[in-house]
C-alpha cells in the first residue's frame, strides 16, 4: 500500500503562483509513474502533469509553459510548480501514484482557487 499526502493548495490572484507538494509513503518502492491530476465539479478527473521513475515528463496542453513538475525519488516526492495560474485553473488537484500491476493510489487532493 501506498499512502499518499498534498499539500500546498491555496487561494491566490491570476497571474500567481502556487506549489504543489504530495509525499508518498509505505510501499514506495512500487512506485513507477506519479503526477496529478485535478477535477471540477460536475467533470471528470483530468491529468494535469505525470512524471515517470526515470524523469519523463507529460502536460495537458491547458498547463504547458506555465506548470512544471518534479520528482525526488530519494525523498518520495513529486512537486508541481505552478505559474502564471488562471481562473480556470481552480480545481481541487489530487496526487496519483501508479505502482505494480497499474494499481493506482490517490491523495485526498488539495483545493487550488484562482481569484480574477
Amino acid at each position: 500500500q501506498v499512502q499518499l499526502v498534498e499539500s500546498g493548495g491555496g487561494l491566490v490572484q491570476a497571474g500567481g503562483s502556487l506549489r504543489l507538494s504530495c509525499a508518498a509513503s509505505g510501499s514506495t518502492w512500487s512506485i513507477s509513474a506519479m503526477g496529478w491530476y485535478r477535477r471540477h465539479p460536475g467533470k471528470q478527473r483530468e491529468l494535469v502533469a505525470v512524471i515517470t521513475s526515470g524523469g519523463r515528463t507529460e502536460y495537458a496542453d491547458s498547463v504547458k509553459g506555465r506548470f512544471t513538475i518534479s520528482r525526488s525519488n530519494a525523498k518520495n516526492t513529486v512537486l508541481l510548480q505552478m505559474n502564471s495560474l488562471k481562473p480556470e485553473d481552480t480545481d481541487v488537484y489530487y496526487c496519483n501514484a501508479e505502482g505494480v500491476a497499474e494499481v493506482e493510489y490517490w491523495g485526498k487532493g488539495t483545493l487550488v482557487t484562482v481569484s480574477s
